[in-house]
């Protein structure tokens, strides 16, 4: 027997139903971020591949999809590393970072820009996680005062709700908490991102697999217990509403200014965002290396995973300009809000013509033309002799009313009106 044609693993089909919800959701996310303010911009898929491999994608730089350099030699020996230049983006901040070094001249400060676009990691498939996914994002360059992560936040809460996804929660920490934090538990600077990448398991191991782990990886027994120890008191802090009492349990190292920072968005969003719940949680990192100050994640009731995060990266653009700009953004994990957005459709007027074999294709076409005029999606479908199976796919795809055409007596087409879809199953 044949086997079964399926996409390349990691990646999938949508078919037409699912389609039409995507393109629902997608176009609420452009037309709220678009009344905040935000312009849409595009980004080309491919980067340089040193632009990707510059240490600030954490972990998602060892899922590059790379991409051979063009004019090689079959016949010349070459390493992997050697072979490739360009690679696919893991994400659209590197790119978003990219492209507004190449074109300062002409955005203006502070830019509020809006990307959706594929992107592409080499990851173990499983389920609800792809090869190739859509991130819709949302970027403020140029402006480092909280108002940038507070209304990155408030516009993302509101293009939810528009969705109708309720019952989400923010969560918020500071890299430089994190930074401080390890340093006043005695771990050394250059070992800040190992750690921290161990920590960012928290949610997934427990912090006992964390602690364990920290020692597998040959840190001081007296650094794991002292990170133990200041975590399991700062987890039990959970609100901003009081930074004093949050930096009298962070150590010294930690900046009091973001803490200070940390409130201050918690205090705004009390203001513009009041339906949403922000917990202050320590353990939150988020993989990236480019962030530097604060991160967030806004997760779904019962979703089991966020569903969109972000945070301030101040030296990402820099790193191609030579000048560093404040940057802070927030992006939604398309493919995680995707399955739980309903499509709510007229589907009155949404219309089967169903045509005899005999009936004029002109005739035909040109009422389907009027139809699209007035306002109706018009599908043509030629009448068989069981039609119920068909009636059936199309009331799934969201069609509720059902068009006849024949030819009369005399030789002219004959329309019937639109009547609801069940009734005329037959």
């Amino acid at each position: 027997m044949a086997s079964k044609i399926v996409p390349a693993r990691g990646m999938r089909d949508v078919l037409p139903a699912e389609k039409a919800r995507r393109e629902h959701a997608l176009r609420v996310i452009r037309e709220v971020y678009r009344s905040f303010g935000f312009d849409e911009i595009e980004a080309p898929a491919l980067e340089e591949l040193s632009r990707l491999e510059s240490g600030q994608g954490g972990e998602n730089e060892k899922m590059l999809f790379k991409v051979l350099r063009r004019g090689l030699d079959p016949d010349e020996a070459l390493k992997p590393a050697d072979a490739a230049d360009l690679g696919l983006r893991f994400d659209l901040t590197v790119p978003l970072s990219r492209y507004v070094a190449s074109n300062a001249a002409v955005l203006r400060t502070p830019a509020k820009l809006l990307q959706i676009g594929p992107v592409w990691r080499a990851e173990r498939p499983q389920k609800g996680r792809y090869r190739q996914f859509v991130q819709c994002d949302i970027d403020v360059v140029g402006e480092p005062g909280a108002v940038a992560e507070v209304e990155l936040v408030t516009a993302t809460d509101t293009a939810l709700r528009r969705l109708g996804l309720t019952g989400t929660t923010l969560r918020i920490n500071d890299r430089e908490v994190l930074t401080g934090l390890l340093t006043g538990c005695g771990f050394a600077e250059d070992a800040h991102g190992s750690v921290l990448i161990t920590v960012d398991k928290a949610d997934k191991i427990g912090l006992d697999g964390v602690m364990a782990e920290l020692r597998e990886k040959g840190f001081a027994d007296g650094h794991v217990a002292s990170l133990r120890s200041a975590l399991d008191e700062l987890l039990t802090i959970t609100s901003l509403s009081d930074p004093a009492a949050l930096a009298a349990a962070l150590p010294d190292a930690v900046p009091a200014q973001a803490v200070q920072r940390l409130g201050e968005i918690g205090a705004a969003l009390a203001v513009s965002a009041p339906e949403l719940p922000v917990v202050f949680d320590v353990s939150l990192v988020r993989g990236m290396g480019y962030y530097t100050g604060p991160i967030f994640e806004m997760a779904l009731a019962g979703s089991g995973s966020s569903i969109a995060g972000g945070g301030r990266y101040d030296r990402m653009v820099g790193r191609f300009s030579g000048r560093d700009l404040p940057a802070c953004g927030f992006s939604i994990g398309f493919e995680r809000i995707a399955e739980h957005v309903a499509l709510e459709t007229d589907a009155s007027r949404a219309v089967a013509l169903v045509h005899a074999a005999d009936v004029p294709a002109g005739d035909l076409v040109r009422r389907q033309r009027e139809m699209a005029a007035e306002g109706y999606r018009v599908a043509l479908v030629k009448q068989a002799k069981r039609m119920q199976p068909l009636f059936d796919k199309l009331v799934e795809e969201g069609y509720g009313s059902v068009v006849r055409a024949r030819v009369g007596d005399d030789g002219a087409t004959v329309f019937t009106d639109p009547a609801p879809l069940g009734s005329s199953a037959g």
